[in-house]
């Protein structure tokens, strides 16, 4: 606290307070709130305006005490003047200061602080992570029907068609659930990839099967903390996240029935996903 009296404490403090400033003032939770520093610095400098020339004339008020080292009057006397002229100096340019201050402190007085901008959602699409969860697989007999569905119309017709057993959030967490979350799309070495929007469709005519995959984005604030991401070169190794102690065939209930995992998860990552059987009359080959 000012002392009011006792000038080599109070420049302290003011030193002190001003060394805080400068630290705190590096960073303001609310624009707004610079327009009350402002007001603190006009008054501040107005002060230390008035300081200086009350330092110009304390040293002129005691010329006659002023000496140099070797106790030389006049030369003490010349040092009172030019340190008084340089205060004074200052004092002008302060003056010049101020008046830049009183200046900025008027314009920021018209500014009206609006509320800080959500972050856009681009930016948010920018920043997050992309997974592939999978959606159905299908081999054999009905891996045939598709595949040949792809040869009459095409892979667009072919993801619009298998892209109705996907259910949205119920096929995102039975893909967590069970594991079947990428990194990539997983490929072999003699598997097509179609895409369409966030769809993948990954199929061999030669093997017989066929899979369809949906881009999952993670805000980057989330992690999966349900799944365990499986890196392509894994996944078509066929090393995936489950444990060994988890059973065969896993039911997973949806509002469409029971889902289920086919026991050749173990040996072939093309094993489908957790999906509905029931509703579609597609089921997993075992």
């Amino acid at each position: 606290m000012p002392t009011f009296h006792d000038p080599l404490k109070d420049a302290a403090e003011a030193s002190e307070a001003l060394r805080g400033l400068a630290h705190a003032s590096r960073v303001f939770d609310d624009p707004a709130d610079t327009y009350v520093v402002f007001g603190d610095l006009v008054a501040g400098v107005r002060s230390l305006r008035q300081v200086l020339d009350q330092l110009a004339n304390t040293h002129l008020s005691h010329r006659d005490r002023a000496h140099n080292d070797d106790g030389d009057h006049l030369a003490g006397s010349d040092s009172v003047f030019a340190a008084a002229d340089e205060l004074h100096h200052a004092g002008t340019l302060l003056d010049q200061a101020q008046d830049r201050l009183d200046a900025a402190f008027s314009h920021s007085g018209r500014i009206a602080w609006h509320p800080e901008p959500a972050i856009s959602t681009e930016v948010l699409a920018e920043d997050a992570e992309r997974r592939w969860v999978s959606v159905v697989f299908l081999q054999g007999e009905e891996a045939e029907e598709v595949l040949a569905l792809i040869d009459r119309e095409g892979t667009d017709t072919a993801i619009t068609h298998l892209a109705q057993w996907d259910f949205g959030e119920e096929t995102t967490d039975a893909a967590m659930e069970n594991g079947y979350v990428y990194d990539a799309p997983p490929t072999g070495a003699l598997d097509r990839v179609a895409t369409e929007g966030a769809y993948a469709l990954t199929y061999n005519p030669a093997m017989g099967h066929v899979s369809l995959l949906r881009q999952h984005t993670v805000p980057p604030d989330l992690a999966l903390d349900d799944a365990e991401v499986v890196p392509v070169r894994e996944a078509i190794a066929g090393v995936g996240p489950l444990d060994t102690s988890t059973p065969a065939a896993t039911p997973v209930t949806t509002r469409e029935g029971p889902l289920r995992t086919s026991p050749a998860t173990k040996e072939d990552w093309f094993v489908g996903p957790a999906r509905t059987a029931g509703s579609t009359g597609l089921g997993l080959s075992r």
